[in-house]
């Protein structure tokens, strides 16, 4: 087998998440395709030999691309063609995450129209973030700008489409969904907190955050660590540790707090797709805390 084909077929390995990613930041299908496209010419003129993480790097790639698109559609006062009808992600009976996570948003087509009000740069942040769970970090380095700035720009995307779907029923299913992690955390019902979380459940804690968890050791919990995978991990981490947290409501989204006092301490906040929790973000470094826009539950 050739260098070429060793490489083509890595890339296949990895387009289906492309398109899915393309498709999300672009609302059409064709331009998706051309995104993919163009990561793929841009792959085979740089080689991957020195590629650690190839997955990671094609959806950098392609995010770039999409984001120039998106500029180039914004600055000629563009809208896709397909937008009118936008065809529904295809169902397979091999579909992959990524595709059953595009199925299992019940806003659909709804959703893709909201997106298309944002400005590029919060599409790109609110998809990669909130829809494919990518950490801020690594978004920042996309948009260019810094974490906490990419952060703000992902809250006012969210607000924004939370705002504007018409359908309520999925804001109340994902409060639900939170709620019921609480309280299955509150009462360290371990086999209620896996049945929330996904298998791939990822959690990131920033550093303050690390180290202020540290304390819960001695009460017999697991310390965070920035970076925390699996339903098991997560479940064990929180099952019976948040009997001081509170629901509130972070960017206008469901989350949960730890406020002695009524002061946020420490931050959840929840990317749930379907009826799964698929990220956990933990934020306790007072002027990250200080830029969200955080609202007790007087009733939780």
């Amino acid at each position: 087998m050739t260098d070429t084909e060793i490489l083509t077929r890595r890339f296949e390995e990895h387009r289906d998440h492309l398109r899915a990613v393309g498709f999300r930041m672009l609302g059409s299908t064709s331009e998706a395709d051309d995104a993919v496209q163009e990561t793929w010419l841009r792959l085979n003129r740089a080689g991957a030999d020195d590629v650690a993480n190839l997955g990671g790097w094609l959806t950098t790639v392609l995010s770039r691309v999409c984001l120039d698109m998106l500029r180039t559609r914004s600055s000629r006062d563009e809208v896709p063609l397909e937008s009118p009808a936008l065809p529904e992600p295809r169902e397979s009976t091999d579909a992959g995450p990524e595709s059953e996570a595009l199925l299992a948003d019940s806003i659909g087509v709804a959703l893709l129209v909201v997106l298309d009000t944002l400005a590029p740069a919060e599409r790109l942040a609110f998809v990669l973030h909130d829809l494919f769970g990518m950490p801020f970090d690594d978004v920042a380095r996309i948009v260019g700008r810094s974490p906490a700035a990419t952060r703000q720009l992902t809250s006012r995307a969210r607000r924004r489409v939370q705002g504007g779907s018409p359908d309520t029923a999925d804001t109340r299913r994902r409060d639900r969904v939170v709620e019921a992690f609480l309280a299955a955390s509150r009462e360290g019902r371990f086999e209620d907190l896996l049945d929330l979380l996904d298998p791939d459940v990822v959690l990131r804690a920033d550093a303050i955050a690390v180290t202020t968890s540290g304390a819960a050791v001695a009460h017999g919990a697991p310390p965070l660590t920035a970076e925390m995978h699996g339903a098991l991990a997560v479940a064990t981490t929180f099952s019976g540790r948040a009997k001081g947290a509170q629901v509130v409501t972070v960017d206008g989204i469901r989350g949960v707090a730890y406020a002695p006092g009524g002061r946020p301490r420490a931050v959840f906040s929840f990317t749930i797709v379907g009826d799964r929790i698929v990220a956990v973000d933990a934020v306790a470094d007072p002027d990250t805390i200080a830029d969200l826009d955080v609202v007790l539950d007087s009733g939780a």
